[in-house]
């Protein structure tokens, strides 16, 4: 905790900062200050100084969730330390009225100033994190509001340990006091994450505008190749749009953990750097970049209408998530295809991969893409061991019906439009006219009118579970792909098993299969079959050994009960959805297939 002094201290210099910021008459104004001064405890310390206030009550607020990562993480659970007190450091009394609301005591004081302390332990783009080599705010976990006053602005003061001295946002400076940044309301400061420590930065500019890259830990890696690549990834993107909606961009690389996030002019990146080092690995790299570049467009300023303004508490329900994450995917291939860091071949091969994954389980025959992104909040993240015989991933199936739009529209229009044409129109009409998302309707209309045609089909492959025409669409664009389903090579048993603790444990049933009509389960442990005791390698020999039809004996252990369980194997039947370019293609085919993809 820190001493008073600290806290009237904090107060003069929030007073100084605030009439420079908010003007002369402002309202009621926030300024936090952020500390850590014991990082190997993953504390931060924040004070939020609010001014101005009325009432006799004030709810500071936590929120549930982050934009961009949808599920609720419940960043409360992490706060400790909660206090409040007047100017004068009288304390105030407080009450919790629900698992992310303090409700402070506030009498009519005009000066409310509470304090807390963040737990951050989670190296994942989406939580917070800090130790003695970097810390990592993501904003929703750390900095609370107040309720009803979401749209006032706000500063933030940075105080690094004491042996660090960059910090890395996408929030504006205020200018002559260090280390303090603005925004203008607090959806802007809950979409700029933080990096503190000795991070490297390295510089490039697009169009006169300076894009960072800040990251600790980059070993070997080939700046002058690396800053180029993601120069001409940035160029390839925002030739999509035609317009760079911000003054800078900041590429911040949190080191080893999980995901990525978009933000309206920053992206918050997880990064092994020694997985850089080979082709392979850096190109898939720079996909995930591009991807979460491309964000800034789709999703952070082209967004359904659910996504935003943001309910902090709750979850935001969207059908679009197939268009939004799904139709971003299919970009970030094509994106670095057009700045040469993709040959056409490398994204034909991502392309088929991404179909294989959602048809080749049987979940793409109970979900559709529109009930995969509105059930996202309960069934995307932290799958169980059912989730692939009855879900889909919406980033997979988006894909494929961004591309199914794509050369639609491309065939249309005699390769005159295409789905490129479809993004502008959003983002002028809708972000830039409008300052709006898009309902459902709106954007089949828009797509629909730059294609000139109706396309019910497509819309409907995205709302039902109807086998898909790959072959025809495919063909628009000059394609083959292959859908004939093929025998594979052995026996189907019909389970996923992974090693816990030495014994050999099911984790998946699939659907349908041997291993579910023989009554086998997820937490099974196999011991032994056929009478030999069995661990992942040997299992998969003695299946590999037999053919379909024949019968394995299964000796498995449930709830501490052992019992034998006959097995009737089966033949696997799976499509490989390779995708070439058509050997004689008609001139349209042609031009369209040169205009899709740089050989």
């Amino acid at each position: 905790m820190k001493n008073g002094w600290r806290v009237i201290m904090f107060c003069v210099v929030f007073l100084i900062v605030a009439s420079c910021v908010f003007g002369k008459n402002p309202g009621p104004t926030m300024a936090f200050t952020v500390s850590m001064d014991q990082p190997n405890t993953h504390y931060y310390h924040v004070v939020l100084s609010c001014q101005k206030m009325k009432g006799e009550t004030q709810d500071f607020k936590m929120p549930a969730w982050t934009p961009g990562y949808y599920q609720i993480m419940d960043y409360a659970k992490n706060v400790l330390n909660f206090r409040a007190q007047d100017r004068a450091g009288n304390p105030l009394g407080w009450e919790k009225t629900a698992k992310n609301t303090w409700r402070v005591k506030s009498e009519n004081a005009a000066s409310i100033i509470v304090s807390y302390d963040v737990y951050a332990f989670n190296p994942f783009v989406a939580d917070s994190f800090l130790d003695d080599v970097q810390g990592f705010i993501s904003p929703t976990g750390v900095f609370m509001h107040i309720a009803g006053m979401i749209q006032n602005p706000v500063t933030v003061t940075i105080e690094p340990y004491q042996s660090w001295t960059k910090v890395s946002t996408g929030l504006d400076p205020v200018e002559g006091h260090l280390n303090t940044f603005f925004a203008p309301d607090f959806d802007i400061l809950y979409d700029c994450p933080i990096l503190v420590s000795n991070q490297e930065i390295l510089l490039f500019e697009v169009q006169g505008i300076p894009h960072f890259f800040a990251g600790n830990n980059l070993g070997s890696l080939d700046r002058t190749k690396f800053v180029a690549d993601l120069k001409r990834m940035v160029e390839a993107a925002v030739a999509i749009i035609g317009d760079i909606p911000y003054r800078h961009y900041t590429f911040l690389a949190i080191g080893p953990g999980r995901g990525g996030l978009e933000h309206l002019n920053s992206a918050a990146l997880t990064l092994n750097a020694s997985s850089l080092n080979n082709p392979s690995g850096y190109k898939s790299w720079l996909s995930f970049v591009a991807h979460e570049y491309f964000h800034l467009y789709n999703v952070k300023r082209i967004r359904p209408i659910a996504l935003g303004p943001f309910d902090y508490d709750k979850e935001n329900y969207t059908n679009m998530l197939w268009v939004s994450e799904g139709i971003s995917v299919y970009y970030q291939d094509l994106i670095l295809n057009r700045a040469g860091l993709l040959s056409r071949d490398e994204v034909l091969e991502r392309f088929h991969s991404c179909i294989a994954r959602y048809e080749n389980i049987p979940g793409h025959l109970f979900q559709s893409a529109t009930e995969s992104s509105f059930d996202t909040w309960m069934k995307f993240f932290g799958r169980g061991g059912n989730a692939a015989n009855t879900t889909i991933s919406y980033y997979d199936k988006g894909a494929a019906l961004g591309m199914l739009l794509d050369f639609k529209i491309r065939n249309e229009t005699k390769n005159r439009k295409s789905l490129d044409d479809v993004m502008r129109t959003l983002y002028q009409k809708y972000y830039k006219e409008k300052k709006r998302g898009f309902t459902d309707q709106e954007f089949r209309e828009v797509c629909e009118s730059v294609a000139g045609c109706q396309l019910a089909e497509i819309f409907e492959y995205a709302s039902t579970v109807k086998d898909i025409d790959y072959p025809k669409y495919f063909a628009y664009a000059g394609l083959d792909i292959d859908v004939q389903p093929k025998e594979l090579t052995g026996a189907f048993f019909g389970a996923v098993t992974q090693d816990r603790s030495g014994n050999l444990v099911i984790s998946n049933v699939e659907w349908d299969s041997p291993a579910s009509q023989a009554g086998l389960s997820v937490d099974d442990e196999i011991i032994a079959l056929d009478g030999s005791r069995v661990t992942s390698r040997t299992m998969s020999e003695i299946l590999n050994s037999k053919k379909p039809g024949d019968k394995v004996q299964a000796l498995i252990s449930r709830r501490n009960t052992v019992r034998e369980v006959e097995v009737v194997l089966g033949k696997k039947m799976e499509r490989s959805f390779n995708i070439r370019p058509l050997s004689s293609p008609n001139p349209l085919q042609s031009a369209i297939l040169k205009g899709l993809l740089k050989e």
